[in-house]
C-alpha cells in the first residue's frame, strides 16, 4: 500500500492526500510535479526512475489507511543527481 507521503522530497511543499500535485516514482520517493518534471527533468535522484502522478486515496479509505505523516528532508543532492540525468535523461524510464 503506497506510503502517501506528506511533502516533497526536493523543495518541502507540502503534498496531502488528496494533492494532484504529487509525482512518485516505483519506490515511492516523492516530488511535486515542478520538481519532478522542471528540475529533477523526471529522473528521480534517489533511484534514477521516472515519476507518474500519485493516485488518489479515496476519502473513506484514508480512515482506514491513512497516509503518512513522516516528512522525509527537503534535499537534493544535485551532484549525484547530475550523474543521473548524464546517464538517464535520454533513456525513458523503461529502459533505464
Amino acid at each position: 500500500m503506497l506510503e502517501l507521503r506528506p511533502s516533497c522530497e526536493a523543495c518541502g511543499k507540502a503534498l496531502p492526500p488528496d494533492s494532484s500535485d504529487a509525482m512518485i516514482c516505483s519506490f515511492e520517493c516523492t516530488f511535486c510535479k515542478a520538481c519532478a518534471t522542471a528540475t529533477l527533468r523526471n529522473v528521480c535522484p534517489n533511484c534514477g526512475g521516472g515519476f507518474e502522478h500519485r493516485p488518489v486515496r479515496p476519502r473513506a479509505m484514508l480512515a482506514k489507511y491513512p497516509a503518512s505523516a513522516e516528512r522525509r528532508d527537503a534535499s537534493v543532492d544535485h551532484a549525484s543527481h547530475a550523474h543521473y540525468l548524464q546517464q538517464y535523461a535520454a533513456k525513458p524510464p523503461s529502459q533505464r
